[in-house]
């Protein structure tokens, strides 16, 4: 396990804010750590950090213990928490150059890393100027300078527009694929982290509802078909005669389990060839308070 966490809480005062949290992040991994805003991600992360001293409970990153091994440690890590740190008046590559001079890198690797992160043709524009999705990309940067074995994210892709979110995810997945890096991020958009993420970590009020592989996960999270048509009860009558499974039905509306996009265009001839309009079909994906309340309930 590259991160390892037993028991860890951490207290604001008389306020809980991270619960006996025990994470297993497996080496290769995207571990997306999901949660709502105040569930205690960025807490988390700033723990460990070490930027937060651990209160109760243990941290290990790279099976050390942190507080005893913390130089050795941080200098493997790259982490972007909540904005990335660059200065606006100078452009990508000077502040490159400027981080690659504190931490005594080669020049040669800020090219390297323009590269990466898709900023070589912006490299000498005022990163003031830079989009938010190429401030994002060039925080990441910055973070991948020394070549860090692990990579900490705190809402990457917050504010984003969806080019940005894609540039990110792909870019994320690179690390992982090709260079055999270890990422943790963390975000509260469940659809986003289901598209990049190999394992996953569930938490709300500080407390782990569940950890995982992405399979797993999406088992929990089964889609749903919804199909608006007309006279959607005897139409879900109809349905179920012919053997296929109706999760929910109301006035409007009637759900399916979804399993491929070729069910969903049977069901759709089904009806039409039986006398039911469709007005709609389409695949819903569970929103993450549906998902709490569904791993809440199995608990």
């Amino acid at each position: 396990m590259v991160i390892r966490t037993e028991g860890l809480t951490f207290n604001f005062g008389d306020q809980t804010v991270v619960k006996s949290l025990s994470l297993q992040v497996p080496e290769g991994a995207i571990y997306g750590f999901l949660g709502p805003n105040g569930a205690g991600k960025t807490t988390t992360i700033k723990l460990l950090m070490n930027l937060l001293k651990t209160q109760h409970g243990s941290i290990h990153i790279f099976e050390k213990e942190l507080q005893s091994n913390r130089i050795n440690i941080l200098s493997q890590i790259g982490s972007l928490i909540e904005q990335p740190a660059i200065y606006l008046h100078l452009t990508g590559k000077e502040n490159l150059l400027n981080r690659a001079l504190l931490l005594e890198i080669p020049a040669k690797r800020v090219d390297e890393m323009l590269d990466l992160v898709h900023l070589k043709d912006a490299a000498n524009k005022k990163a003031g100027q830079y989009s938010l999705g190429m401030k994002q990309r060039l925080g990441i940067g910055l973070a991948l300078l020394s070549d860090p074995k692990l990579l900490i994210l705190d809402e990457p892709t917050n504010g984003l527009d969806p080019n940005g979110i894609i540039e990110v995810r792909e870019l994320l997945i690179k690390l992982v694929t090709k260079y055999q890096k270890t990422v943790f991020v963390s975000s509260h958009l469940l659809a986003e982290i289901e598209r990049m993420a190999t394992h996953v970590g569930i938490i709300n009020h500080g407390e782990l509802l569940f950890q995982g592989s992405i399979e797993e996960l999406q088992a929990l999270s089964q889609p749903l078909v919804q199909i608006e048509a007309e006279n959607t009860v005897d139409a879900a009558n109809f349905l179920k005669k012919n053997k296929v499974d109706v999760a929910d039905v109301n006035e409007h509306q009637l759900f399916v389990p979804y399993t491929d996009k070729k069910q969903m265009g049977e069901i759709n001839a089904l009806l039409n060839q039986n006398g039911f309009t469709v007005y709609s079909i389409g695949k819903q994906q569970k929103d993450l308070e549906k998902l709490f309340l569904a791993i809440t309930q199995n608990a």
